[in-house]
């Protein structure tokens, strides 16, 4: 799994979001270093959509322009949990690795 496509589903754990919500969530939430351009996001949502793991909640109207709503499943979910466990595992071989040399 991707940074970016970890921090979008990430982005959608509390509460369906918009395009520029996610955006923001994701760059929030990942101390800037995630910087999504509009593209990449949803080529990456098409993605997700896709394989299953957010789904379009609704869709609304503003300013006369549509705005989509994404909204994590339930193997979205799963699959950020799974990642970030993964992460979380291999995060603790290097420290430790790092707190035996001293560094």
């Amino acid at each position: 799994m991707t940074e970016a496509t970890y921090f979008i589903l990430a982005a959608l754990l509390e509460a369906p979001l918009h395009g520029y919500g996610i955006i923001k969530r994701a760059g929030d939430q990942s101390g800037g270093r995630v910087k999504l351009a509009v593209g990449t996001l949803y080529g990456a949502l098409d993605r997700l959509v896709e394989a299953g793991l957010v789904v379009l909640d609704r869709e609304e109207v503003v300013d006369g322009r549509p705005r989509r709503y994404y909204r994590i499943t339930d193997d979205g979910g799963t699959a950020v949990r799974e990642e970030a466990v993964r992460l979380q595992q291999a995060a603790r071989v290097v420290t430790g690795q790092i707190a035996v040399m001293g560094a």
